[in-house]
């Protein structure tokens, strides 16, 4: 009886390998056959069954045999794709970039413009890491409005781009809160005021003024006598321009207080010099 299951168990294990072996033997039959129309016809077997590893593998076997050939249209386009499918999307924007370029007047351009655009998009990372890409991806979907105004992907664009720069801009205050956390205040103001030029719609915008506001305050405070002059001078603009811009916040009555007290501050080293 053991012998038995044992026997079974061994035939269904070789059937298994048996049968993986007969599809790898099909695959390196094709890959080897020196037979373009069997690679391209497999190509898009292989594509359509969503297998994107074989089918980009044979399209590149395809490519020099049917280059400036009818055929090559869906090739590069199905190549970028296969790219693009297995998250290969810096290949997969390159590839859709260079398809939309050599076959400038295929009606596929457009799909291939905004594929590249949007190979960028996929490749934004999380608002505390680097948005270089987030920076192409608002580029790139922004040249393709430009270029097809009337595309029904317009609104996408847009959107995708309101979400890049939510990102970015949550990127930008967390540094700079970062900075006065660490109680570099000096950096903190300067990184704030640099979020609010490349942001000046923000919502955040009264956090960040308070932010700026108290950081050059502090810095004064606890600067050598011979900069407190120059630093309380400084934090006094901070905290008009924020009183000036915000009438009522939860953050008023502190930053009342940071200019009363830079004031004081700055009434005793002028008294002391005069």
């Amino acid at each position: 009886m053991k012998l038995s299951f044992r026997l079974v168990t061994i035939t269904c294990f070789l059937a298994i390998f048996l049968l993986g072996s007969s599809c790898k033997t099909k695959f390196e039959k094709i890959r080897v056959s020196n037979d373009p129309e069997l690679v391209l016809k497999s190509a898009h077997a292989y594509f359509k069954a969503e297998d994107y590893y074989k089918a980009q593998t044979l399209y590149e076997m395809a490519i020099p045999a049917f280059r400036g050939k009818i055929e090559a249209e869906d090739i590069f386009f199905n190549y970028a794709y296969t790219h693009y499918n297995i998250k290969q999307y810096m290949l997969a924007s390159h590839y859709f970039k260079n398809f939309a370029q050599t076959f400038g007047n295929s009606d596929k351009k457009e799909e291939a413009d905004y594929m590249s655009a949007f190979s960028h998009y996929k490749m934004s990372p999380a608002h505390n890491l680097d948005q270089t890409n987030s920076d192409k991806a608002i580029e790139a979907f922004q040249l393709f409005m430009n270029t097809y105004p009337d595309s029904e992907r317009v609104t996408e664009c847009n959107n995708m781009i309101v979400g890049l720069r939510d990102k970015m801009e949550e990127k930008a205050f967390e540094e700079g809160r970062l900075y006065y956390d660490l109680k570099r205040y000096n950096s903190a103001t300067t990184s704030l005021a640099n979020m609010l030029k490349d942001f000046p719609e923000t919502d955040k915008a009264a956090e960040v003024r308070y932010l700026i506001a108290k950081a050059s305050f502090l810095l004064a405070d606890n600067s050598v006598y011979l900069k407190k002059a120059e630093r309380y001078t400084e934090a006094i603009a901070r905290c008009n321009d924020f009183l000036k811009k915000h009438s009522t916040t939860k953050f008023n009555k502190e930053v009342s207080s940071f200019l009363e007290d830079s004031r004081k501050e700055l009434n005793k080293i002028t008294d002391g010099r005069s």
